[in-house]
């Protein structure tokens, strides 16, 4: 099926399951946002997020394309100094710099038979991954977990419902129609229990989770699709995880927290 088909229906089936617990009946302020225009923004940089990454696992391993959405905590720390005022000393530049060599080494430019162009389909939502961790921080400031929740989901379905019929093929089977609406319900479900975790406990402590979707990248990928992940992407891949968890330390040492980083 089409990337965009199931961008489509990942956003229409996390919208529905998420208005069945969080919607304006139930939570009649929910709908008012104090940055209404920063919401749809932060919104578009998820949606664009998930798009690029469901193309680039088209073309890579799972462990290849996760291994390069970690590098996000640097480019969040890079983008927090003009954004948001929070410039980075020269211990957390350095982890930055050996966290973008350990992208490097996944990556391989001019390597091992050349950079495979669908390493630049992960870079780019790791991109947008970043801008949307910042576009967050910015917005909890003054709005709502649930409110925030539910202007993603809203911002995905109105831009990809009209794209839906155009890229539609119909699922080949029921159970390829209930993995369709999976993504969906995993996402939302994934999202929610992020939030709440970030009502119970600093986000110092729950980011370094993040690394180990890592674990099961590998492990589902080699079960699922007997992908067994190659030296140079485990070997990149703990460089980025080791740099990332060095700048979370940091940034805990210094700031006391660091800045949540959610799921798409």
């Amino acid at each position: 099926m089409d990337p965009l088909q199931v961008t489509a229906m990942r956003y229409i089936s996390a919208f529905v399951l998420a208005l069945v617990f969080l919607n304006p009946l139930t939570r009649p302020g929910m709908l008012r946002a104090a940055r209404p225009g920063l919401q749809i923004v932060r919104g578009l940089m998820m949606l664009l997020t998930t798009i690029f990454n469901f193309l680039a696992f088209r073309y890579l391993q799972l462990d290849e394309a996760l291994a390069i959405l970690f590098s996000t905590p640097f480019l969040v720390a890079i983008m927090a100094g003009p954004i948001l005022g929070e410039w980075v000393g020269w211990r957390r530049w350095t982890a930055i710099g050996v966290g973008f060599f350990g992208v490097l080494v996944v990556i391989r430019p001019g390597f091992g038979g050349g950079m495979q162009w669908a390493a630049l389909l992960s870079v780019a939502s790791a991109i947008f991954y970043a801008a949307y961790a910042i576009a967050t921080r910015l917005v909890m400031r003054h709005d709502t977990s649930a409110s925030t929740l539910f202007y993603a989901n809203l911002v995905g379905v109105v831009v990809m419902l009209p794209i839906l019929p155009v890229v539609w093929t119909a699922p080949p089977s029921g159970f390829d129609l209930m993995l369709l609406l999976g993504v969906g319900a995993f996402g939302s479900v994934g999202h929610f229990l992020l939030i709440l975790a970030h009502d119970r406990a600093p986000a110092s402590v729950l980011s370094p989770f993040m690394y180990t979707q890592l674990l099961w990248a590998v492990t589902l990928g080699y079960l699922v699709f007997n992908n067994v992940p190659n030296r140079w992407t485990l070997a990149g891949a703990a460089i980025v995880v080791a740099s990332g968890l060095y700048l979370l330390y940091r940034e805990r040492k210094v700031r006391g927290t660091v800045a949540p980083i959610e799921p798409g």
